[in-house]
């Protein structure tokens, strides 16, 4: 069996780290993996999106619309943005955090305001959660991707020491207990 992950965010939330930890944790777990990252306009805000593919044989990175097993996002607009490459039943796992883009704060745009009612929309298999409020709880905003990646690490057959390794090999050494308690404090967010 092959699984489709695919992270959403926005440049600085650190989607690219959490790519890197899933990819090996995998790795580590004995899978083949392949991760393609999107992320041009990322320094300035911008969207940003990676792909990771993990099993026995995986033939290309690219994750087919409709296909994802998992779709986790930083930031909820960006997980509307990126819905149609979640399969039927497939697993949203949301931060509820806004980031408003240029051209809603220049007045081009407005940003949606029933945004939870639309993720309920969409997503028949939704946890959804503060990862920000959770991560200022634990004494540092940038725990939250870390958050995150203990949330959907439930729907992925990647046994825990896989993870554990995965997070203190990618994170820096004075980092690596905190990132671990949030990867702990996503796992029991429901």
């Amino acid at each position: 069996m092959i699984y489709n992950i695919l992270l959403s965010g926005v440049g600085g939330q650190g989607i690219l780290l959490a790519a890197k930890i899933i990819s090996k944790a995998a790795e580590l777990a004995g899978y083949e993996v392949t991760a393609k990252e999107t992320h041009g306009m990322a320094q300035r805000g911008g969207s940003v999106m990676a792909q990771i593919k993990f099993g026995e044989k995986v033939h290309s990175p690219l994750i087919l619309e409709g296909t994802a097993d998992v779709l986790a996002s930083l930031e909820h607009i960006e997980a509307i943005r990126c819905a149609h490459y979640l399969k039927p039943g497939g697993l949203a796992v949301v931060a509820k955090q806004s980031v408003i883009p240029v051209t809603v704060s220049c007045g081009n745009a407005k940003y949606p305001q029933d945004v939870e009612e639309r993720l309920n929309k969409l997503f028949s298999n939704l946890k959804y959660c503060d990862c920000v409020k959770e991560a200022l709880e634990l004494g540092d905003v940038r725990l939250a991707n870390t958050i995150l990646i203990g949330m959907l690490s439930n729907a992925l057959p990647l046994p825990m020491e896989c993870w554990e390794k995965a997070i203190e090999g990618s994170v820096k050494p004075a980092t690596v207990k905190a990132n671990l308690n949030a990867f702990a404090r996503g796992r029991v967010i429901s």
